[in-house]
Order: C-alpha cells, then sequence, then structure tokens
C-alpha cells in the first residue's frame, strides 16, 4: 500500500539524487564529441555520463546548414558517490576509460534492400540487454507486390546469427530496369570533396548499392584511396534521396613535424614533488627537489624533424606538404653527445637543470639551508649550505660544506665534510666522512672518517673513529669525555677535565673498525656459545629419556631433532666466528702503525690512554707529554708536534 510516509521519503531520496546531479551543456559535431567534451569538465569517464538531447545536429548540404548537437549531459549520481568515498579513504578511482568493459545496451537491426533482380538482407544484432530483431518485422518487409519468392528458413537463420554488417541474398523480386535509381555524382571546384546525389528508385526498381556508388564514383574519375567506405555503407542503409551525400574526400596533406628536444627529467621544478607514502601522507622530509645524475646517463633526446606527407584530390592530383623545421641544439655546462648524434649525456656526476633552454649538469648544489623548505638533501656531488643543517634532516652528497651550525642530525659524504661553525649532535648526531672531517667543534656526535678528523676548538662527549689522525688545534683545542680512536695519532692541547669528572678514553696504534668488529664478534661468541652449551644439555637430556624409554613421544622428537639441527648450525657459526677473529687479530698484530698521542699542555688524571691494546691510565695531571709505544709497552716523552700538517681547505669543487 502506497502511504503518504511512503511518498515524502521517495521525494526525499529522488531529491537526494537531484542535488547530485552535476551537468553541462554541450555543442558539439557529433554526439561522442559532446560526451568527451563533458567528461574533461565533469573530471569522470564517459561511461559515468547520461544525456539529454536538446537540439538534434544536422551536417546540412555542402557543408551549408550545418548545425551541432545540443546536449544537456550529467553524471550518475551513483559513480559520485563511489568517488567521494573513495576519496575520503584517500583513495584514487582507479577506473579508466580504455580499461572500462561496458557493452552498451543496442537493439537489432535489419535492412531491407532490392538490388537488381535480388532482395538483400543485412541483419544487425543485438548489444547488452538490447531488443532481438523481430522474425516478423522482416517478413513483412520482405513480402511486397513484386515479391517473386524468398527463402524463409535462410531468413530465419540469418536474423538468429546476423550478417556480418554484410548484405545476404535472400529472394528474388520482379526487376523494373526503367525504376531504377539514378545516381549523380557532385565533386567541388577544389576537388576536396564528393557526393552523391541518387534520385529515388520506383516500385520495382533497384535501390543504390555499394558496387553502384563505387562505379559511379570512379567514372567519374575520382580515385579509389579517395572514397569513403563507411559513408556509403551509410548512405545503403539509411539513403537520402535528392539531397547531395559526401561519400569522398580528398586525403589531406600532413605537414611533417618540426624538431624537438624530448627530455628524461623534469624541466619545471615547480612539478617535482614530495614523496607519499601507500596511506597518502606527505614526507615532507623527502620533497625531491634535486634531479641527481651519474656520468654518461642520457639526459635528453633530440627527435628530428620530420618530412610531410602529401596528399590527393579526388581526381589524385598531388597536394603538397611542408617538411618539419630542424632546430639547432646548444649543450650546457658538463654534457656530451653520444655516438649516436642525437642523446645528450651527463659528462659527471651531479644535478641534471635546464638553464636557458639548455641541458646542464652541476657538479655543485648550493642552498641558504637545510630545513623544512629543503627537506632531506641527497645528492651526487658538492653541498655547499650557507646557513645551517637543522635538527632531525638529512644530508648525503660526495662532498659536504656547512658555513653554519650542524645541529642534531646526519651528514654522510662519499668525501670530505667541513662544518665551519660546529656540530651538536645533542647525544644523537652522526657524521660519516669517506675522506676527512674538518669542524670548529664536536659536541654528542658519533663520527665516522676514513682519514682525519680536523678541529679546531674542542672535541666534547663524543665517539670519534678516524682511520689515520685526530687533531684538535686551536686556542681551546680540548678533548672532554668521550672515547676517541685512530690508527695513528691523536693530538690536542688538553684532554680530559680537572676532577676527572668526565670519562675520557683514546685509543691509538690499532684498525679501529676492526677493533669494533672484533668486539662484536667476541660478544657474539660468548653469546653464542652459552646458547650452544644450553641447547646441548637440552639435546642429552632428550637421548637419556630416548634411552630409558627406547621410543620418544613425537613431540620430544621432533623437538630433539629442531634441537640437534640448532646445535649443528650454532657449531658452524662459531667456527666462521673463530676463524674471522682470528684474522682480525692477526691484522691487529701486523698492523705496521704504532701510534701516539701527542698533548701540548695538559693531560687530566683519570684519562685512559690505550697505545696498541695497552692501557696508559693517567693518575696524576700531566703537562707537555707524548705517549707511545716501545716493546709492548705504553711509554711517555718528551711534547712532540702532530706529524700531520693538513690546513682546513677554503671550500670544494668537483675535486
Amino acid at each position: 500500500m502506497v502511504t503518504l510516509e511512503k511518498i515524502r521519503q521517495d521525494m526525499k531520496n529522488q531529491l537526494a539524487i537531484d542535488r547530485d546531479l552535476h551537468y553541462v551543456v554541450v555543442h558539439a559535431d557529433t554526439i561522442d564529441e559532446a560526451l568527451a567534451d563533458a567528461a574533461v569538465q565533469l573530471d569522470t569517464h564517459i561511461s559515468n555520463l547520461h544525456y539529454e538531447i536538446e537540439e538534434k545536429g544536422s551536417e546540412g548540404i555542402l557543408g551549408l546548414g550545418k548545425k551541432n548537437w545540443k546536449l544537456k549531459i550529467y553524471q550518475d549520481p551513483t559513480t559520485i558517490k563511489r568517488a567521494e568515498k573513495l576519496a575520503s579513504e584517500g583513495l584514487m578511482d582507479s577506473l579508466d576509460e580504455d580499461e572500462v568493459n561496458v557493452i552498451p545496451n543496442r537493439d537489432g537491426l535489419f535492412y531491407i534492400r532490392h538490388f537488381q533482380s535480388d532482395i538483400m538482407l543485412k541483419v544487425i544484432l543485438p548489444t547488452g540487454n538490447g531488443n532481438p530483431v523481430i522474425l516478423k518485422d522482416v517478413l513483412d518487409e520482405v513480402k511486397r507486390q513484386d515479391t517473386i519468392e524468398f527463402d524463409e528458413d535462410l531468413i530465419k537463420k540469418l536474423v538468429k546469427n546476423g550478417t556480418d554488417s554484410e548484405y545476404k541474398p535472400v529472394g528474388q523480386y520482379k526487376h523494373v530496369a526503367a525504376g531504377d535509381v539514378v545516381i549523380g555524382i557532385e565533386v567541388t571546384k577544389d576537388e576536396m570533396s564528393g557526393s552523391v546525389v541518387v534520385s529515388p528508385p520506383s516500385m520495382s526498381g533497384s535501390e543504390a548499392s555499394e558496387d553502384m556508388i563505387r562505379r559511379a564514383l570512379m567514372q567519374q574519375g575520382v580515385v579509389e584511396a579517395c572514397i569513403n567506405k563507411d559513408k556509403i555503407t551509410e548512405f545503403v542503409d539509411n539513403p537520402v534521396y535528392n539531397v547531395p551525400f559526401e561519400v569522398a574526400t580528398a586525403i589531406l596533406p600532413v605537414d611533417g613535424k618540426d624538431a624537438y628536444v624530448a627530455y628524461n627529467f623534469e624541466t619545471d621544478p615547480k612539478k617535482l614533488k614530495a614523496k607519499v607514502s601507500e596511506s597518502g601522507q606527505i614526507n615532507y622530509k623527502e620533497l625531491n627537489q634535486i634531479q641527481n645524475v651519474i656520468a654518461d646517463q642520457p639526459l635528453a633526446q633530440k627527435i628530428p624533424a620530420e618530412r610531410g606527407t602529401g596528399g590527393k584530390t579526388l581526381f589524385g592530383r598531388y597536394l603538397e606538404a611542408k617538411n618539419g623545421k630542424d632546430i639547432q641544439v646548444q649543450l650546457g655546462q658538463n654534457v656530451i653527445w653520444d655516438k649516436d648524434g642525437v642523446t645528450i649525456k651527463a659528462a659527471i656526476d651531479g644535478e641534471v637543470m635546464l638553464v636557458n633552454g639548455k641541458v646542464s649538469v652541476e657538479p655543485i648544489k648550493y642552498l641558504d639551508a637545510v630545513n623544512v623548505k629543503t627537506g632531506d638533501v641527497k645528492f651526487i656531488g658538492t653541498v655547499v649550505i650557507k646557513g645551517s643543517v637543522e635538527e632531525g634532516y638529512k644530508v648525503e652528497a660526495t662532498n659536504i660544506e656547512v658555513n653554519g651550525i650542524v645541529d642534531k642530525s646526519r651528514l654522510e659524504a662519499t668525501g670530505n665534510i667541513i662544518v665551519r661553525q660546529g656540530i651538536f649532535g645533542k647525544g644523537e648526531g652522526f657524521v660519516k666522512a669517506g675522506k676527512s672531517l674538518w669542524a670548529k667543534f664536536i659536541n654528542e656526535t658519533t663520527v665516522e672518517v676514513e682519514e682525519n678528523v680536523i678541529v679546531s676548538d674542542s672535541i666534547v662527549n663524543s665517539n670519534v673513529t678516524a682511520m689515520k689522525n685526530i687533531v684538535v688545534r686551536g686556542k681551546k683545542a680540548q678533548i672532554i669525555g668521550g672515547h676517541l680512536m685512530a690508527t695513528e695519532e691523536i693530538c690536542a692541547k688538553k684532554i680530559g677535565s680537572p676532577g676527572g669528572g668526565t670519562e675520557t678514553v683514546l685509543e691509538v696504534g690499532t684498525d679501529p673498525r676492526a677493533k669494533k668488529r672484533l668486539e662484536e664478534l667476541q660478544d657474539m661468541q660468548a653469546k653464542a656459545s652459552k646458547e650452544y652449551e644450553n641447547c646441548d644439555l637440552d639435546v642429552q637430556n632428550l637421548e637419556q629419556q630416548k634411552k630409558l624409554r627406547k621410543k620418544l613421544p613425537q613431540e620430544k622428537q621432533d623437538k630433539l631433532n629442531t634441537l640437534k639441527e640448532r646445535c649443528a648450525q650454532i657449531t658452524q657459526d662459531l667456527e666462521q666466528m673463530t676463524d674471522e677473529i682470528n684474522n682480525i687479530q692477526a691484522h691487529l698484530r701486523e698492523l705496521k702503525a704504532i701510534g701516539k698521542v701527542k698533548v701540548e699542555a695538559d693531560v687530566y688524571s683519570g684519562v685512559k690512554i690505550y697505545i696498541r691494546d695497552v692501557l696508559d691510565e693517567v693518575k696524576i695531571d700531566t703537562k707537555s707529554v707524548t705517549f707511545y709505544y716501545d716493546n709492548a709497552f705504553s711509554k711517555r716523552g718528551p711534547y712532540e708536534p702532530p706529524a700531520l700538517q693538513l690546513e682546513e681547505p677554503d671550500g670544494y669543487s668537483t675535486n
């Protein structure tokens, strides 16, 4: 029963649907063009659109009186809600028009035509949920006064299976040649368009077939390449009498495209976007503002100009086309042509960019600072930072130069690092250099370098490892707290602090990396040995139970097998650890570097100095001393100046 409340609810639902309707009014030559235009305006797929025809279009006569279609086109509300739901979940509608495999609903069609003395039938099958062709309708149209005979069984078969868009003979009629259509051909003066003008047939006269129209065109001199088969088919299916109908068009010339440069990188810096996680979150530390390239990497290609393709008029007259224009491509800095003469390659590592229309590779990246505006910096080249590196950011490059402060952050370079003002690590900072590090001071930071650490002020409460030297030289030149390791020398004016409140440990004459690895292996070895003892004890207990019972329950037997496999694995791991430990110990014993700690002024009590693993703990404050190794003992001698005479560089280049 329909109640007032139900009517209200239905109206409410319909109102909600109407509110969701977004529509545009489009004028276009064809319905397809109108739909394509609307899809762009409504930002959706053509498959999501419905339309209403407000004004029908017309091709006119020879282009005269042509009228565009006027359609009101709107998006299906259900697809709008789907898109809104996906957007609210941070997702995108992945439906792509090319991926849509929607079968349109279209009724079946049939055409009955009379060609010469044959009755011809063309059947187009329905698609989707379209209605099929009705046999009775076909038979009614076949049965004319002049019909002689027809094959009803064949017609049934063709109605059911279709005719593959071709006309098939299904019967005979009494043909009167005097009633045949008359086909006239009209060609424009410029020979660009040709039309047929067909007079209607009389009763029992032959209609215009594709062959008849084609022959008429060719008899007038129209070349076959200009004849439009689809247009002829359209006319035969739905003839328009006594009105010119275009069935042939000239082949228009196609001008060649001009030469251009195709770039393999983003040429507009504004389009470089931050990294987005799978959940849709933007990582503002990974802004991706630098486009790194390596030497020999292809950066762009010159696409040569194309030759134009000539056309033809209906009568075969040649229509000339323009060839594309060539361009001169100028190279920027640090790029070269490849052997093929069209590919631009990087000559060095660096950042690729388009400078004044030229592809260039810059080996040095200049930044005002490293902060939220830049995000993390990763560059295959030298980074020069005018200001500071703010807390929480990371800089990776070949060389790094910072003119300000490095806050609690991470610097990694395959070459050298310069920090003009110093490093405040706050216990979490990390600096790693493939060569050397220069800094005014190092405070609460972990430092690892392959060559030297040169500091002009102080190293405070930091863990510093250098494969060559650690040198602190300047007015203060002090080392307070922390653990410093160097293969050759550690030099400073003061080491430790009065009263020994902060533990300061220095190690020289050894390979810091090898020693750290040795300590890791020894710790792993101890843990593995303990695990092996427990595992072996469990195996013995289970073996004893098996000996007494002759057979263990399946659960315990499985456990025994697992324990045996684990014991075997631990034994193998211990053997590998022992071999690596022996190799490292042999390497440390053979190390030629003797190692020295040189203190120009004061060494305060409590400082621990290891010379090739021999401890020399300072018990009382000492002045102007050199700690060195001699005959398996750590000894002290007069102060010696640092052997390393390495000045701070003024700055960096690609070298």
